[in-house]
């Protein structure tokens, strides 16, 4: 059984249930984004997390934001829960100019466009600080527009927490720990690269497949940020704090709907987007929090903090070497991230 909906987002919800349920209704219309003559366009915005998650209720007030700050003249439609589909979907169907928006993990977007695979790479950030600092920088906002002949383009960040390990009977304090462990991972082949330098199995499935898979035995444990517990915390009953990425999420806008916007109104979305990335910051913190202390007081779940993350750090230094030598381009982009202080 999953976790209740926290106390502390019940005054949001009504409100994002609204926006979802609005937007289902109207899933069947044509989205107007291409129309340069509309005195009104509306844009679909596809996540594929729950209508009470931080992510959700932070993407209702940007719609809001938007809305008001262009004079009802931009209306943004959430749809959460994967209605148009998983991250994978909606990609492609920003590539073919059926979708407006989407939130997706960079993992993902490393996938389409490989500079994107320097944000999964163990240990690139050295601390949430210089994450922040990074994902703020120049380096970054230039990266957004790389993928303008792709289809897309970005628009901001959102925090996703530092993801670690957890599992079901095992605590991970050093890689040796998990050495003949199956592990959950996202189908990127630079989680599946960590895996095997650190010693474990890999094993990339769905999110909504992790709990079966842990209650069967199909996989040992997975990794993901603290709040993956709130969902997983009743049969995995150890989360390690090795933080080996941070991996943040990209709020995206296909090159066909950025284009259709006035000059005005792409200000207006660029500024309610940059104030969601700063309230979701401590949105975030709070979610996490929250689901912490519910995964060890109610789940009884283990954080185990005696991590030796040097020996992390080191297992994974034959990944910089692989991608220096197998994809340049990106490890220019690793070397720009660590030349920020």
């Amino acid at each position: 059984m999953k976790m209740t909906r926290r106390d502390f987002l019940k005054s949001s919800l009504a409100g994002a249930v609204v926006a979802a349920t609005a937007g289902a209704l109207s899933a069947c219309g044509e989205s107007n984004s291409g129309d340069q003559g509309s005195s009104q366009k509306t844009l679909k915005l596809s996540h594929t997390l729950a209508e009470d998650h931080a992510v959700h209720i932070a993407m209702t007030a940007f719609a809001k934001a938007v809305e008001e700050a262009t004079n009802g003249e931009v209306k943004i439609q959430i749809f959460a829960n994967g209605t148009l589909g998983n991250e994978v979907d909606n990609i492609a169907s920003m590539k073919a100019g059926t979708l407006d928006m989407a939130k997706v993990s960079a993992a993902t977007l490393g996938n389409y466009y490989e500079k994107w695979n320097a944000m999964s790479v163990p240990y690139v950030f050295n601390n949430k600080d210089h994450f922040f600092k990074v994902m703020d920088s120049q380096v970054i906002e230039d990266l957004y527009m790389e993928t303008a002949g792709d289809g897309y383009v970005g628009l901001t960040w959102l925090d996703s927490g530092s993801r670690s390990f957890y599992t079901k009977s095992t605590p991970i304090h050093t890689p040796a720990d998990l050495k003949g462990l199956k592990i959950r991972t996202m189908d990127s082949q630079m989680a599946i690269d960590m895996m095997t330098a650190l010693g474990g199995s890999s094993v990339p499935l769905g999110y909504g497949d992790i709990y079966n898979s842990l209650q069967t035995g199909v996989i040992d444990g997975a990794e993901n940020n603290p709040t993956a517990l709130r969902d997983h915390g009743e049969v995995a009953k150890f989360y390690s704090y090795d933080e080996h990425t941070i991996i943040p999420d990209i709020v995206l806008i296909s090159t066909k709907a950025w284009n259709s916007l006035t000059e005005d109104q792409q200000k207006a979305i660029k500024k309610a987007a940059a104030d969601m990335k700063e309230d979701y910051k401590v949105q975030w913190k709070a979610f996490e929090d929250e689901v912490i202390d519910r995964a060890v007081n109610e789940m009884g779940v283990t954080m185990v903090t005696d991590v030796d993350k040097q020996a992390f750090v080191d297992a994974c230094a034959s990944i910089y070497e692989n991608v220096k030598k197998d994809s340049p381009d990106t490890y220019a982009l690793i070397e720009a991230i660590r030349g920020i202080e």
